[in-house]
């Protein structure tokens, strides 16, 4: 019930930031006024309601559960010297990405070398870091908001940009659950920030499948990794064919 009434008080933060009365939601809702009222005191909303009220304040309900999350502060983004304590280590770094991914302790002890003291004692480091908290029987509870992403440029992303230019690449992507889409094309800036916000809400809507499959047994879930980038680049190969622009 904490959790509902923590998203009922984003909803009401987000309709106050878009200046929308409990008259405009009713409008939308095809509902009284007073009926309105009643569903916020008792808290009782489907989702389909929810969606309604987001749509009205230019949200999703991803961004909606990030809102509550900022609300409640709970950890977004590590500090340069945090991140750098993780990535100068590889071990605690592998088990960094394995509580990212809600992995449980006897599943990383099944997979990876580690003593059980020694992923007892990173855990402890992780929880220091409030990106999890450790409790008893060894179970880990994660801590980090929806939103939550290495700093750009920061320790941790550059240690697998590395990784991903000369690994990630080095693949024929022709199995039938890989993916790979090159796209190329001339667009505006207005077009260029519309396209950016797509992938911004495609990788929230990632990490909604990863967190809703958690609670499937360990064997049916498998690791993937999506890697989505814009820039403004050119293929070097064509280079002898360009005129010189002086």
């Amino acid at each position: 019930m904490a959790q509902v009434t923590a998203l009922v008080e984003a909803l009401k933060s987000a309709l106050k930031s878009a200046g929308i009365t409990y008259a405009g939601v009713a409008a939308a809702l095809a509902l009284s006024e007073s009926s309105v009222k009643r569903k916020f005191s008792r808290e009782e909303f489907t989702l389909a309601e929810i969606d309604r009220i987001c749509s009205l304040c230019a949200l999703d309900i991803s961004a909606l559960v990030q809102l509550m999350e900022q609300r409640h502060d709970r950890l977004q983004r590590l500090s340069v010297e945090q991140e750098r304590e993780i990535a100068d280590d590889l071990a605690l770094l592998v088990v960094t990405v394995c509580v990212l991914n809600h992995w449980r302790f006897e599943d990383i002890l099944r997979f990876y070398v580690f003593e059980e003291h020694q992923l007892v004692q990173m855990l402890a480091r992780l929880d220091r870091l409030r990106l999890i908290e450790l409790q008893p029987n060894n179970r880990i509870k994660l801590l980090v908001a929806t939103n939550f992403g290495w700093r750009p440029g920061g320790p941790i992303q550059t240690r697998f940009l590395k990784t991903i230019q000369k690994d990630f690449f080095a693949a024929n992507f022709d199995r039938q659950d890989h993916s790979l889409i090159v796209l190329n094309g001339m667009l505006s800036e207005e077009s260029n920030s519309e396209f950016r916000r797509k992938l911004e809400r495609l990788a929230r809507e990632f990490d909604q499948l990863n967190r809703e499959d958690a609670g499937l047994p360990f064997t049916d879930r498998h690791g993937y990794t999506a890697v989505m980038a814009l820039r403004d680049w050119r293929y070097t190969g064509f280079a002898p064919l360009l005129k010189d622009a002086t």
